[in-house]
């Protein structure tokens, strides 16, 4: 069944009710919501595509933005979500690489997104502000605000969620719609979804936390959601009073711990605070349940597989844990030699279920490579089961992730993957080669540095480097700090030792 069909299941039957609340004061609801799908859908329709196409979009949150995807949804197409933060470089190889027939952008960068992608063949660039205008919206307004769902099967692609490489390159996550659709069902049940349950959702909605896990659950559960555009910790004490429903990454809960006002007495109608994306410190934990009488509910997951585990709604919730495996959901821990690992024993977390991807988008050998031989996906986290945390023992069915292979860092709730940062920096004149590597960050849990090897009788600039790289890759990439040294710490086979450098270096 399309996922557009299993989402509408859920929306509130009176038509009149609030759907999304904004801080400007506008109110949209069911009735406006369903109308507006239906106007992007019957324009999308309208430029008979190729069944399969690919709809890629980069604008800022805005309510017409979530519209657009449900339009996409809805016509049968497939939605490509793309940072804002991504720059030329960057957009040029997911249009080179996915091949859309369509791109949204924002207005402000029309002039150049609509030459690279007329260049590689795309036949429609749109705009899209978050202040409700751009030529999409003007090309909707005469359509017909009735659209049937187009039928689909579970199997066929829903959406393609590009996540960087090692290698440098991004790959696309392709995700169906029963992925989707089975994973928001089993997290409605999870986590109690209930009547009258209000979202505040001020997550980006250009990946799996904001647009799938946050968005779904409203959208099933025929929640209204106030729709902040960013992270302001100002508005989220202005509307907690008026929610239920709190997602964010770590960096949400610290900021608000900041402030003297966030108390129990502004918390009082809360249900549930979910926090994911990014490890959750124990010290931030204890300090949420001390100030506020909550307990975060940690969770984990990934853009290829949504949501794998939860600490539970009805239960302990264990800091420095991700909870079970959800419902539908296997997960084990795997030694270097394939044995399966027992309680407390370290390795590799593998994943099967109806939720796990089925595959990386043109990218056939790098897919085969990713799963085993049984068929289970491989996350690259390493984890175990129970052990223990500095915060105490944890149960022997509760996953603990107590690190990554291949260097991931997640600063504030964004996957980077050095190999891609420092691709820029070796090309840059007078720079012999580099390591990048994440350092622990109170707020974003982790930050980006580089440590850079300057050419023999070249003097490189910390700050012009840092300065280049802001034009080049999105601005949650780039290094908070960059060190010049003359040579990397390498064993004896030539590999750099990452390990050395995070014991080194530190902003």
């Amino acid at each position: 069944m399309n996922l557009y069909s299993v989402l509408e299941a859920g929306f509130s039957k009176n038509l009149q009710d609030c759907a999304i609340e904004t801080p400007e004061g506008l109110y949209y609801s069911w009735s406006d919501l369903e109308k507006a799908t239906s106007k992007i859908a019957s324009l999308l329709a309208s430029l008979n595509l190729p069944e399969g196409s690919r709809i890629a979009v980069q604008v800022d949150k805005s309510p017409e933005a979530l519209f657009l995807y449900l339009a996409t949804l809805k016509a049968g197409l497939v939605y490509l979500p793309l940072n804002t933060a991504y720059q030329h470089s960057e957009i040029e190889y997911f249009i080179d690489n996915a091949k859309p027939a369509v791109v949204v952008c924002n207005p402000l960068h029309f002039s150049w997104v609509s030459k690279l992608a007329f260049q590689r063949g795309v036949t429609h660039v749109f705009t899209l502000s978050d202040q409700r205008t751009g030529t999409l919206l003007e090309r909707a307004l005469g359509c017909a605000d009735q659209f049937q769902t187009v039928e689909r099967a579970d199997g066929d692609l829903a959406a393609i969620l590009y996540t960087s490489g090692t290698t440098g390159r991004s790959k696309g996550a392709m995700l169906t719609h029963a992925n989707l659709s089975s994973n928001a069902q089993v997290l409605k049940e999870y986590w109690h979804w209930q009547k009258g349950d209000v979202l505040l959702h001020a997550l980006p909605i250009f990946h799996v936390h904001g647009l799938f896990v946050a968005s779904h659950g409203a959208l099933l559960n025929g929640s209204k959601m106030i729709w902040l555009p960013k992270l302001d910790v100002d508005q989220l004490i202005r509307y907690i009073p008026q929610s239920t429903i709190l997602m964010g990454v770590p960096t949400f809960y610290t900021r608000l711990l900041g402030k003297k006002e966030f108390d129990r007495a502004l918390c009082k109608n809360m249900r549930l605070f979910i926090a994911g994306s990014a490890p959750l410190l124990t010290e931030t934990f204890h300090a949420f349940v001390e100030r506020t009488g909550h307990t975060i509910l940690e969770r984990y997951g990934m853009s290829e597989t949504v949501m794998l585990t939860s600490n539970p709604y009805s239960g302990r919730r264990i800091p420095g844990s991700v909870g079970k495996p959800l419902p539908q959901t296997q997960v084990r821990v795997v030694s270097e030699n394939g044995k399966v690992c027992g309680v407390d024993e370290v390795g590799a977390v593998e994943v099967k279920g109806p939720n796990v991807f089925s595959g990386y988008w043109q990218m056939p050998e790098k897919t085969k490579e990713e799963f085993t031989a049984d068929g289970w996906f491989k996350t690259g986290d390493v984890g175990r089961w129970g052990g223990s945390t500095s915060a105490g023992p944890v149960p022997d069915d509760y996953l603990c992730i107590v690190g990554r292979s291949k260097d991931l860092i997640i600063s504030g709730g964004y996957n980077v993957y050095p190999k891609e940062i420092e691709s820029f920096i070796d090309e840059m004149p007078g720079v012999l080669e580099s390591a990048v590597i994440g350092t622990p960050h109170p707020d974003f849990g982790e930050a980006v540095l580089a440590i850079v090897v300057q050419k023999p009788g070249v003097h490189l600039d910390s700050e012009a480097i840092i300065g280049q790289l802001k034009g080049q890759i999105a601005n949650f990439k780039v290094p908070k700090k960059v060190f010049i040294v003359d040579d990397l710490p390498r064993n004896t086979m030539g590999k750099v030792l990452k390990n050395v450098l995070r014991q080194t270096y530190s902003l």
